[in-house]
């Protein structure tokens, strides 16, 4: 059947679930109100003061700013006027096109919209100059707090504004929005569908509509008639393009909403038209079934009635589904999530989330051209286990996000390249490693590698077990990501960098009487001469031997061994408790030395003399230690140097206090197991003070 949103008729007003306060005092949005109202003040928010510095941070006003409460500006405002509908929404003087498209959008979904704006506020009895909203972000939602005072040029809104200007509810969207994103400039520049995510937890789709299947009709219907928010725009070639009219009245780089789509008689066949919305307020398609089209005078006046068809130049308008197709260039979709709809919702999804770090150094490993470093960059491992219905494969929709970029534009970070590859699993519940991707392909990966918020494609493979590995399209390159993966059965995943394992080898026994290498008895002897009549090494005559040993290897960067570092070691191999290494300790010491050097070595690909700190989780594991994605970040952090290199002397420390710590755990595991009530991993960092 044909579909056109009408408003739904009076509904009571859902209860918001659960979001998190974000105001710096700790304190609800209500228990906000209620100290204002009892102190019989206005709140004014101090996270987000009323001064230039919420409004830009590269420039300087144009204008003299004034901040303005709506009593100020009007008589008697009013929050929300007759409904919050897509004609409240007015661009003003900044670049945010993208945001109120998608502000549009979410008028037509009743649920979605009471979500963000909540019904419980309002310039009438209670009011205090305080409101809030509510955005998902990262798999969570959080309930923003702002005082209504808004920035003004004689008396006029500056941004964005209802049609009606004693309607404010848009306004203070937009406010709410720019401070969860830092500042109003922060709101330049973007894409739709970043906003309708944050406004539903959903997921995006996009299509090219060139290429588009042949049935996008009916996935554009289908979409709007589950709520989702849809949005669309006409791609430029170049920055002189940007904002430019065409001949058909429609703006190049600009984001539109898709507010309907429906068919209607025209001369004896069904003809297929879809509305859409320029966020300006006006300048509107002129080309067939545009307002004043001749194509209306077909129409019965109750068919364009039914239509809501106007001659308004309003910035809405109808157009033939097969000119949508050819003018614009590209439609993103966004798909409602659990986390969004009610228990009746039509469509559910199964959604998993894991959240990461692209750390350099350590999980920054960047695309698959980066063979060196895209090893290590974090896995995830997905278990496919049932079908789809009738089907021999398994649906599934991978969204990567990058994180909180748009609030760090004021330090100079852009929008990374980002995507993410999916590979056949080996079935080892282990961090895959280079030699791995040296020999398999992917089986799935994401269309392009992009500077979007957000990436996403939809997957078909069979059951089976899959390593899905985020990256960034450049090695080195930080950010924290979002991953969610959508499914229509449940799936089973797994963080291959969670676990922490240490599997401790043996203390090495001493060399046999007899059979002491040249090396070992020049060593004998400088032991003695060291070590004195009682033959114990105390941690200075350690720190004295070790350091005149290792100046002498010529294929090791070594600096100098420290004092407590020697005496770490002490600690590790003393098993008499004395604080002191017997000659028997310090052979076992020396035998593990060797072993731990012969690794360094085998680990420095360029013979440099130091390791990269990406190939010290290889290294360690060798040792015995497979260590968590986020404690290997912290080592790399405290032990290498600005260029992610570390030399043996560094090499030595980290090895002998990550066995103490383990060491110590166990023991103490062992022994009271009520004593311990850390993880290992947690453990470690503690006692490794990182």
């Amino acid at each position: 059947m044909p579909y056109l949103y009408r408003a739904p008729g009076p509904q009571k007003h859902p209860v918001p679930k659960d979001a998190r306060a974000t105001h710096s005092s700790g304190q609800s949005f209500e228990q906000l109100r209620q100290e204002c109202v009892h102190k019989g003040i206005l709140f004014e928010d101090a996270d987000f003061p009323a001064d230039s510095s919420s409004l830009f941070y590269s420039e300087r006003p144009q204008i003299p700013f004034v901040w303005k409460r709506p009593g100020e500006i009007v008589e008697n405002p009013e929050f929300i006027l007759g409904g919050a509908t897509r004609t409240d929404i007015c661009q003003g003087e900044l670049g945010d096109c993208w945001l109120l498209a998608a502000i549009a959008s979410l008028t037509l979904n009743e649920k979605a919209l009471v979500r963000v704006v909540p019904q419980d506020q309002s310039f009438g009895p209670g009011y205090a100059g305080i409101f809030h909203f509510q955005f998902w972000q990262h798999s969570e939602w959080l309930d923003v707090v702002i005082d209504d005072r808004l920035p003004t040029f004689r008396d006029r809104l500056i941004f964005l504004h209802s049609a009606d200007h004693r309607e404010f509810w848009s306004s203070l969207l937009e406010k709410a929005y720019a401070k969860l994103s830092g500042s109003y400039e922060a709101l330049k520049g973007g894409s739709a569908i970043e906003a309708m995510e944050d406004f539903t937890g959903g997921v995006a789709e996009t299509f090219a509509t060139k290429e588009a299947p042949e049935n996008f009709y009916e996935i554009l219907e289908k979409a709007l008639k589950r709520g989702s928010l849809v949005g669309c725009s006409i791609d430029i070639r170049n920055a002189t393009e940007s904002e430019a009219r065409t001949p058909f009245g429609l703006i190049k780089g600009h984001a539109y909403s898709v507010t309907g789509i429906d068919q209607v008689n025209f001369q004896g066949r069904n003809t297929e038209l879809i509305r859409v919305r320029n966020p300006w307020g006006q300048v509107e398609w002129n080309g067939s079934w545009s307002d004043s089209s001749s194509e209306w005078l077909s129409v019965g006046a109750a068919e364009q009635k039914r239509l809501c068809h106007t001659s308004l130049d309003d910035g809405e308008f109808w157009m033939a589904f097969r000119d949508f197709r050819t003018h614009f260039d590209k439609v993103e979709i966004c798909n409602l999530t659990p986390d969004a709809l009610e228990e009746d919702a039509v469509h559910k999804w199964e959604v998993t989330v894991h959240q990461g770090s692209w750390v350099r150094g350590s999980t920054a490993g960047g695309c698959r051209n980066f063979l060196d470093t895209f090893w290590t960059n974090p896995q995830i491992k997905l278990s496919l286990i049932e079908k789809d219905e009738g089907q021999e494969d398994c649906t599934f929709l991978v969204a990567l996000m990058q994180k909180d970029r748009r609030k760090l534009k004021r330090f100079g970070a852009d929008m990374l390249t980002i995507g993410y590859a999916i590979y056949q699993s080996p079935r080892k519940d282990e961090h895959l490693n280079k030699d791995f991707f040296r020999y398999h392909a992917s089986r799935a990966r994401s269309k392009t590698f992009i500077n979007l918020r957000e990436v996403s494609n939809r997957f078909q493979l069979p059951p089976g077990e899959y390593i899905l590995i985020p990256s960034t399209f450049e090695p080195h390159q930080e950010a924290d990501f979002c991953l969610r993966i959508f499914t229509e059965k449940k799936i089973i995943t797994q963080d291959m960098d969670g676990d922490v394992n240490i599997d401790l080898p043996e203390l090495p026994k001493p060399t046999p009487a007899g059979q002491e290498t040249e090396e070992q008895l020049q060593f004998w002897a400088l032991f003695e001469q060291v070590a004195g009549e009682d033959m114990e090494v105390t941690a200075e005559k350690l720190e004295y031997v070790l350091n005149a040993v290792l100046r002498k290897k010529k294929d090791v960067k070594f600096k100098k061994l420290s004092l407590i570092s020697c005496k770490n070691i002490i600690s590790l191999m003393d098993t008499s408790g004395n604080g002191k290494l017997e000659f028997a300790e310090f052979k076992m010491f020396w035998d593990k030395l060797q072993k731990w050097t012969n690794l360094f070595l085998q680990f420095d690909a360029d013979k440099s003399g130091t390791m990269s700190s990406y190939e010290l989780r290889t290294a360690l594991k060798a040792t015995g230690f497979q260590l968590s994605g986020r404690l290997l970040q912290l080592i790399v952090l405290r032990y290498t140097d600005e260029n992610l290199q570390l030399g043996f002397d560094d090499f030595l420390n980290c090895l002998v206090r990550l066995e103490n710590a383990s060491r110590v755990f166990q023991a103490l595991s062992t022994k009271n197991k009520e004593f311990i009530h850390l993880n290992i991993n947690e453990f470690i960092k503690l006692t490794m003070n990182i």
